[in-house]
């Protein structure tokens, strides 16, 4: 029964994800897109942001090349075979960012258009689109590890060869995801604090202002970073979260299954087979779920749109919970499982409340940083900081209480369990999220093309629920990979000590290089080298954007001195000129940062063994976590207090309040869309980087 149900929801679900998706692409491009200047306006971004994932992608086919390489020769076992499915995740992982990319470029145009008949209407496009990307990632993870597990004989008994392959799998989607939220980050940041502060502060001039020459390379942003990007940020997510879990399953010993559920060992050996494949089920099960959802976001109501989105999200949640009751009895699986799953789950939905809390500018913290840029844009800095440094504590005690009581309930199993039922619902949790950087494009084209004042009011109410959903969206990528990453540390920890065995038992190694205990001095190190490496990757990310807007704002400055008639918008701007600097910029950028979370790790072991290595997750995993809420969520909570200022309050655009709130924004811009969402990726991929090697570095230390 169990393998009918992993053919139904592990190939079913998936094609059923990708009929819908190509449905809603055929709907998206059957909407009118506007008049003449609209098109060509949308024809630019969508032939930039086209021609950057092109060059982004040709840089990584060289990375991926070379890791196929190393990855097929070094490895001690199933080297080719991990190769090939780190290959397939690779190409997974940015095939879901070019299909997203593609589509969300064709729907801000039509969703601009629709805004001139209701906002509903815009709504229900710009939201198409956004669940074009989630249900693109969940069909091709879900499709992806369920080929390849079956072509690696996992049904056939031979999983734990199965799953050392797919670790492949999840090492190719994370590098991909990696490099495009970094390039794309640094792209999308430095065209939008480039054209905020040359524009809006300097020049006087509105956002988004067709006289402005960046214009152009801040929409293009919005999709390589808040759609690519943030794609593949969740597609590694996605499949982490359910190869974990696959491979802890295996992990098990009959001893712990009669410890957390009272099983004997013959019932567990009926039982595991059961936890193995239900990952799999569960996701597909997800999937089917959030097609549902996407039914239920509908409002023509601008005060409701957060309520709708809301709906369809909660809809898909409460769907999941009654398949996972019927799953788990169908599957004969402990009810401990049908638990993990609700503490998945109620976790990121706890988790996007409180995220919504901070960061939402219809409520009293984000307001109060908009009340404190009345006296400029130092105290509107000092606000946005402390309200993102306490927006840790809720998200924070939360996980945690995940992990408590999934661990209680089935062990690490559980945990690994909690993180995928977090992301059960992506498909439309992902497509809350991408539906932002349309309107946000869309607002830009009614400014660009000039539409009527109505059309970029109704763009821009969508736009500023979309900065809160897009804080939400990162909430559950961060707290899932909290969970991812706590399950692959276990995983870690038992593929070293299986290498260990096999080389002849611990006995024969140095217990400093060895011991994982907190009193080992190589742990501790470890654990110093791991927490300081979120700093490092983040000041490298953050002066990549700090130097490619420097470049941007004298490129536009250079240009309203130059061009004859431009700031009195008799000329037009050379914005292709700043297209190619943040294009260039990015590509050369993210290399670094890229490099440094493949090397960290295999580095730290062979300097320091299993031990050091070991410390360095730990390390990571916490300020990693704890960075990536405080950026994400004071990034957005600056970006909405700009918006509450320019809604009328305390003044409104043009007013001082409004300036020293543009400063916050362009503060908090690299925060929430470069550095910060890319830390999850950053904790994730050392950690798969850390499985693969283990044998490697254990061999090093004989």
């Amino acid at each position: 029964m169990e393998q009918q149900l992993f053919l139904m929801f592990g190939f079913g679900a998936p094609l059923c994800a990708a009929i819908f998706a190509f449905v809603l692409i055929r709907q998206i491009n059957q909407r009118d897109a506007g008049n003449e200047r609209m098109r060509s306006i949308a024809a630019l971004i969508r032939s930039g942001a086209m021609a950057f994932l092109r060059v982004e992608y040709s840089v990584l086919a060289v990375f991926v090349g070379v890791m196929f390489i190393v990855l097929a020769v070094f490895l001690p076992r199933s080297g080719m075979t991990t190769a090939i499915s780190f290959l397939v995740g690779a190409v997974l992982s940015a095939s879901a960012g070019w299909v997203g990319m593609r589509t969300a470029t064709s729907a801000a145009v039509r969703t601009t258009h629709a805004a001139k008949t209701s906002l509903g209407s815009a709504l229900r496009v710009a939201f198409c689109s956004g669940a074009v990307m989630g249900l693109t990632v969940v069909a091709l993870g879900t499709l992806g590890i369920a080929i390849l597990y079956s072509t690696f004989g996992g049904l056939e008994g031979s999983g734990a060869a199965a799953i050392e392959s797919l670790f492949g799998l999840s090492l190719g989607a994370s590098s991909i995801a990696l490099f495009a939220r970094v390039g794309g980050g640094i792209y999308t940041k430095a065209a939008d604090v480039g054209a905020d502060l040359s524009g809006k502060v300097e020049a006087g001039i509105p956002e988004d202002d067709p006289r402005n020459p960046a214009t152009i390379a801040d929409a293009v942003g919005d999709n390589v970073g808040d759609v690519a990007g943030m794609g593949a940020d969740l597609f590694e997510s996605y499949v982490g979260s359910i190869i974990s879990s696959i491979a802890l399953a295996w992990a098990m010993t009959a001893s712990s299954a009669q410890e957390l559920w009272g099983l004997s060992a013959s019932d567990f050996g009926i039982v595991q087979n059961s936890l193995v494949l239900f990952p799999v089920v569960l996701a597909g099960a997800g999937v089917l779920c959030s097609i549902v959802g996407t039914f239920a976001v509908r409002t023509n109501n601008e005060k409701a749109i957060q309520g709708a989105l809301n709906r369809g999200l909660f809809t898909a949640s409460i769907l999941v919970l009654l398949a996972t009751t019927g799953l788990v009895s169908i599957m004969g699986l402990p009810l401990a499982i049908l638990w993990c799953v609700v503490a998945g789950l109620t976790s990121g939905v706890a988790i996007g409340k409180l995220t919504e809390y901070y960061t939402a500018k219809d409520l009293a913290p984000v307001q109060r940083i908009a009340q404190q840029s009345e006296t400029g844009p130092a105290t509107n800095i000092i606000a946005g900081l402390g309200i993102g440094m306490m927006s840790c504590g809720g998200p924070t005690l939360v996980i945690c209480l995940a992990i408590f009581l999934s661990f209680g309930w089935a062990g690490l199993y559980g945990i690994a369990i909690a993180a995928v039922g977090m992301l059960s619902t992506l498909g439309i949790s992902l497509g809350v999220d991408a539906y932002g950087p349309v309107a946000d494009n869309a607002g830009g084209i009614a400014e660009l093309s000039r539409c009527e004042p109505f059309v970029r009011e109704r763009t821009d109410a969508l736009d500023a629920v979309g900065n809160t959903t897009a804080a939400i969206g990162k909430g559950f990528a961060i707290g899932s990979a909290a969970l991812t990453a706590l399950a692959l540390f276990s995983t870690y920890r038992a593929t070293a000590d299986a290498a260990v065995e096999a080389a002849g038992g611990a006995t024969l190694f140095d217990q400093r290089l060895l011991s994982l205990n907190l009193d080992n001095p190589n742990v501790l190190l470890g654990m110093f080298i791991g927490g300081m490496l979120p700093f490092i990757f983040s000041a490298l990310t953050m002066n990549a954007v700090g130097r490619s807007a420097n470049k941007m704002i004298e490129e536009v400055r250079r240009q309203f001195k130059t061009i004859p008639g431009l700031l009195e918008g008799k000329a037009e701007p050379d914005s292709a000129q700043c297209v190619a600097i943040s294009t260039k910029a990015a590509i050369r950028e993210m290399l670094m940062p890229g490099l440094l979370a493949v090397i960290a790790p295999v580095a730290t072991g062979f300097a320091l063994g299993v031990a050091g290595l070991g410390g360095l997750l730990g390390g990571s995993l916490v300020t990693g976590v704890l960075m990536a809420l405080m950026m994400a969520n004071a990034g957005g909570a600056w970006d909405n207090a700009k918006k509450y200022i320019e809604e009328g309050h305390l003044g409104g655009k043009g007013s001082e309040p409004h300036k020293a709130a543009v400063i916050g924004d362009t503060v908090g811009d690299p925060f929430k869309d470069t550095a910060g969402p890319s830390l999850n990726i950053l904790i994730k991929l050392m950690s798969i980087v850390s499985v693969i090697f283990a044998p490697l570095v254990v061999g090093w230390m004989q």
